[in-house]
């Protein structure tokens, strides 16, 4: 994570998908986001950048920015155009768009396909919304920029940690949209057995309560939101569905999100092999010598696995 000194890398991964596993993130905003409803089709320059090191100052020359409306509130989206068919890059839970910037062009290149990232609310260049993380929001507003954008079919949907979250949504209820996915070490619902819900909450708990002693912290707020109500909207997570039409590449990393927990890291890894077993157009691929920070630590595995599964589409 470019992110995040290398020093703290294996709390924030565990942490991330406690927050992926959503209860916990510890990189930055509020995730929210408001429903389809009111949202319109708009498409501006960005608003100034806050700092020098703001995501939209770090992105390849040839990525247009788009700030979309949904709800009321703006996202950042950014679009290395090409041609035909659409791979879309969704961030782990508290990354930027920057987590890609060493891949989507490399992808572009290599496939001559548009290539799309963005910024979650709270995050990069996207507006906060107050209030807990929703899944439902945030696909809502995945939905809403691509709709505006002019994608809605044929997406190559690669997701990272929470993101699997969003995708696992998304996938249920618009199959048509998805070409395939390639799973990043992400959030899916096997995992989140009544079992484990308990076991994520008491693990996190801590970190929410230091949290709150400063709130208004873009990493506390992160965190804070996505603590609230987390055990009840896993369980519904559990229920989600994959649709048996799309294929998936399920990447797990050697060490998982809980290097410091076999018994949780067997059951992460139990549940990507369960996930494959229910239908023959997926594949589980293990990525050696990782942490949960996959497209840090070998973005070559990522593209190999994106390139792959687009060539076996089209």
């Amino acid at each position: 994570m470019s992110r995040t000194p290398r020093k703290h890398r294996k709390h924030r991964s565990t942490y991330r998908v406690l927050s992926s596993l959503a209860v916990l993130t510890l990189a930055a905003g509020g995730v929210t986001a408001c429903g389809d409803d009111g949202s319109s089709a708009t498409s501006s320059t960005s608003k100034p950048p806050t700092s020098s090191a703001s995501p939209s100052t770090s992105r390849a020359a040839a990525a247009k920015l788009h700030m979309v409306n949904n709800g009321g509130h703006r996202l950042a989206f950014y679009v290395t155009q090409g041609s035909g068919s659409t791979i879309v890059l969704d961030s782990g839970g508290g990354e930027y768009s920057s987590q890609w910037k060493n891949i989507a062009p490399k992808l572009h290149a290599a496939t001559g396909a548009t290539v799309i990232t963005y910024d979650r609310a709270g995050l990069g260049e996207s507006d906060v919304v107050p209030g807990a993380w929703k899944v439902e929001s945030a696909v809502s507003d995945l939905k809403a920029g691509l709709k505006q954008l002019g994608v809605t079919r044929d997406v190559t949907l690669v997701s990272h940690s929470q993101a699997g979250e969003i995708a696992n949504n998304l996938a249920q209820d618009n199959p048509e949209m998805l070409s395939g996915a390639v799973l990043v070490d992400a959030n899916l619902p096997q995992f989140f057995t009544d079992e484990q819900i308990p076991r994520l909450v008491a693990a996190g708990q801590p970190d929410v309560d230091a949290a709150k002693k400063d709130p208004e912290k873009p990493a506390n707020r992160q965190l804070i939101s996505t603590a609230e109500g987390f055990a009840a909207a896993h369980q519904t997570f559990h229920k989600v569905k994959w649709p048996a039409s799309v294929p998936a590449t399920v990447m797990v990393s050697e060490k998982t999100p809980f290097a410091g927990s076999p018994e949780d890291a067997q059951r992460w890894r139990d549940a990507a092999a369960s996930f494959v077993k229910e239908a023959p157009n997926r594949e589980l691929v293990t990525a050696k010598g990782t942490s949960h920070e996959i497209p840090t630590d070998r973005p070559d595995l990522v593209i190999k696995a994106i390139e792959d599964m687009f060539a076996a589409q089209h």
